[in-house]
């Protein structure tokens, strides 16, 4: 499927929109431990995970996946990758990390951040 760049504009201008007006949670659920551990890890809190995201642009874009829970397939996910300077929680070494950031924009315009921890492998870049 070819997604255009337009597209993910358009996706990302509707995300940071919701995240401006707090309409976004980040799960932290028992089966979302990497996220858990990002805050282990490092410094950081809910403003830099707000940061961090209104910073997204289309070129962080790697993919878009099809939800595989069941009675949600019809939902999109869209997959993003970020390099950011972050302070390490034992140390006090800043290191630069590469960050996994999933989405689901639900269609009331509320935002699941699905996943936001370091990458577990290289991203592949849709538009480089």
């Amino acid at each position: 499927m070819k997604i255009e760049l337009n597209d993910i504009d358009s996706y990302l201008s509707e995300v940071k929109d919701a995240v401006r007006r707090n309409r976004y949670r980040l799960d932290t659920n028992s089966r979302r431990q990497d996220n858990t551990n990002l805050f282990l890890k490092y410094v950081i809190d809910e403003q830099k995970v707000k940061d961090i995201i209104l910073d997204l642009t289309a070129m962080d874009f790697s993919e878009m996946l099809w939800n595989e829970h069941v009675g949600y397939e019809h939902e999109r996910l869209y997959v993003f990758g970020k390099n950011v300077n972050l302070l390490e929680r034992m140390g006090n070494q800043e290191k630069t990390v590469p960050l996994y950031i999933k989405f689901n924009k639900l269609e009331n315009q509320f935002v699941i951040i699905i996943s936001f921890h370091e990458q577990r492998y290289p991203l592949r870049y849709y538009y480089c």
